[in-house]
């Protein structure tokens, strides 16, 4: 009965969790447990993650970004503006809130306005487009893919330079994806149903700031230890139930790759193997690897092993396209579209397939032309 009841359910909600402390035991087999355990873990990564985090939820729970995003939609009269306004909304989303974020906040919108305008037909097409903006779209900014903001702090990537990096293939990104939506939505006329959403704005503007000081902390504006005081303090008394909805598995998995990912660099075989094939070509590598174990472990395990991390952070982003287990966000849509069409996940995978796979082989060409 617990097995059904609690420990199933749970390993199913949080399989990357599980497999990465998984990883992280095994290797503490080959490597014991001594002092310089604790100079694996990226202390800033995670703080800035949870202050991010933190605050996301707490705009999320008052309904902030549904309001907004809705107020954009509806000023859309015909399917195909409407599902490129949800696809940019999330594209938009995923640079400011992070990926996954930006799914568990947009995929329900865009659900919505699919169903109660009669257009189902168009929800795998929408939910693999605004999977593919939330993936590619935070490849821009540091705190946008976890991956990202794990690049960011470890290698000290100076801000413009990050910019310079991502750009042309984000911009190569925004281009295929409106391509896309161009071409498979007709502009069938579309009706949105009135909805009244009423927001406090001195709570809005409250939340806004702890955000502004969270963006301000991850481009180190501002000390970390700061937010870490601050943000959480606020919102003990502002919403708590902001605080316990953050996604802890997603820190603890950070944590567990951290440990699994340092004990592999003191492994002189695997030293050697990793760093040989990183130095032949990290972007093919980390972009087959993010395939195989997902982006973000691949982030965290490939660094210890190359200081090339312009090619790691090309790979690591557009890896993220792909198969369903190269990002976490992808298995977050999944989910969801399972939820309205269990019946249709065989063609939801197929149409997941080729279009993650279209736009890899694209990004892979483009960055091998860009010299990464």
């Amino acid at each position: 009965m617990l097995w059904k009841a609690h420990i199933k359910p749970f390993i199913q909600r949080n399989t990357v969790l599980c497999v990465a402390v998984l990883a992280a035991v095994i290797t503490c087999f080959l490597v014991p447990p001594d002092a310089d355990y604790l100079g694996y873990f990226d202390w800033k990564t995670l703080s800035c993650l949870f202050c991010v985090l933190a605050v996301v939820c707490a705009l999320k729970n008052i309904r902030f970004f549904y309001a907004l995003a809705h107020a954009i939609v509806r000023r859309f009269r015909t399917m195909r503006s409407c599902v490129l306004a949800l696809v940019y909304i999330t594209f938009i989303g995923s640079m400011l809130i992070a990926n996954d974020m930006a799914l568990l906040t947009f995929l329900p919108l865009g659900y919505l306005v699919l169903d109660t305008t009669g257009k189902r037909q168009y929800m795998a097409f929408t939910f693999i487009m605004q999977n593919i903006a939330a993936n590619l779209g935070g490849m821009l900014t540091p705190f946008g893919n976890p991956q990202n903001l794990y690049l960011y702090s470890y290698f000290h990537i100076p801000d413009g330079e990050f910019l310079r990096i991502m750009a042309p293939l984000f911009l190569l990104s925004v281009l295929l994806i409106t391509v896309c939506c161009l071409i498979f939505v007709r502009p069938e006329p579309l009706e949105l149903p009135d909805e009244q959403i009423v927001l406090e704005r001195k709570t809005v503007a409250l939340y806004l700031v702890l955000f502004a000081l969270s963006i301000a902390i991850v481009f180190r504006g501002i000390p970390y230890v700061v937010g870490l005081i601050v943000i959480p303090l606020v919102l003990w008394f502002a919403d708590r139930r902001a605080l316990m909805l953050v996604d802890y598995p997603l820190l603890f998995t950070f944590m567990a790759f951290f440990v699994f990912a340092g004990n592999l660099s003191r492994l002189p075989l695997v030293h050697q193997v990793l760093g040989e094939l990183l130095s032949r070509n990290t972007l093919l590598f980390s972009t087959l690897s993010c395939q195989c174990i997902s982006n973000v472990p691949t982030a965290v395990l490939l660094s210890r092993f190359t200081t090339a991390y312009p090619s790691l952070l090309v790979g690591v982003n557009i890896g993220g396209a792909g198969t369903l287990i190269a990002s976490l966000a992808s298995l977050i849509t999944y989910r969801e579209y399972g939820k309205h069409d269990k019946a249709g996940k065989g063609r939801y995978l197929f149409l997941f397939s080729a279009f993650n796979f279209g736009f890899l082989a694209i990004l892979y060409l483009a960055a091998t032309m860009l010299g990464y």
